[in-house]
């Protein structure tokens, strides 16, 4: 009797957890049941709580609620996000120069963590860890052609610049990205410094499709003709 009543229990019990963390996944498209799941499971809701204390007059709530994320979440890069914007807020300056940091080494795709950090180092005058930002943001889609455009207007003045600099040992270092860096470099970055660093990321070494560097000449045009002329001259050489 004893032992059937204890295996209803724990029959019981795995129905009750189950119930919660099914709960806690729709309150990932569903947020206002993010505050009916149980504390234990909370995980998505957790991130739904964090973000909506965010929003509130409280920065404080905002805290508890962030740090209690990424106690429960402690992995996921957005959680320390939630928790330096909170802590910002809050007025923890320290604090969340410190976190942002962590949660930007540890989410490259992450990418308000990298826009965070790609500003404080363009404050701090460290212009190869932004041109190292830059370029996580410039390789997610989800960014912008604007914000990159913003940014690189002064981040990439000159080519003989760090940033700049930078740029083109990433890119010649890579064969994964070239032909995006051309497609979005021609349209995002400074048309005489894309010229430039695409030009001397190629006698280091990047290989560029013949195609892909014709493609973007009319793109050029449209935005500096002098560029342009310096563009068809390259492409003339390289291919």
């Amino acid at each position: 009797m004893i032992g059937r009543l204890i295996w209803y229990v724990c029959l019981l019990a795995i129905g009750i957890a189950t119930f919660a963390l099914q709960l806690d996944r729709q309150s990932a498209l569903a947020p206002q049941l993010a505050g009916t799941v149980p504390a234990p499971a909370r995980g998505f809701a957790q991130s739904q709580l964090a973000a909506s204390a965010l929003q509130s007059s409280d920065p404080q709530r905002a805290v508890e609620e962030a740090g209690f994320l990424v106690r429960s979440r402690p992995i996921p890069a957005e959680s320390l996000r939630l928790l330096a914007q909170a802590q910002f807020a809050a007025g923890q300056n320290e604090q969340g120069f410190l976190t942002i940091q962590i949660a930007a080494k540890r989410g490259w795709r992450d990418p308000v963590a990298q826009e965070a950090m790609l500003r404080l180092a363009i404050a701090a005058g460290d212009e190869a860890e932004a041109a190292k930002r830059y370029t996580a943001l410039f390789l997610q889609s989800g960014t912008k052609d604007e914000l990159l455009i913003e940014i690189g207007s002064t981040l990439f003045e000159s080519v003989a610049d760090p940033a700049a600099q930078t740029l083109i040992e990433i890119l010649s270092g890579s064969d994964r990205w070239p032909d995006t860096f051309l497609r979005r470099g021609a349209r995002v970055l400074p048309a005489a410094a894309f010229v430039a660093i695409t030009r001397d990321a190629e006698a280091r070494g990047a290989e560029f499709s013949c195609r892909t560097l014709n493609d973007v000449t009319p793109v050029l045009a449209s935005r500096n003709q002098d560029a342009a002329a310096q563009w068809v001259t390259f492409t003339d050489e390289a291919c």
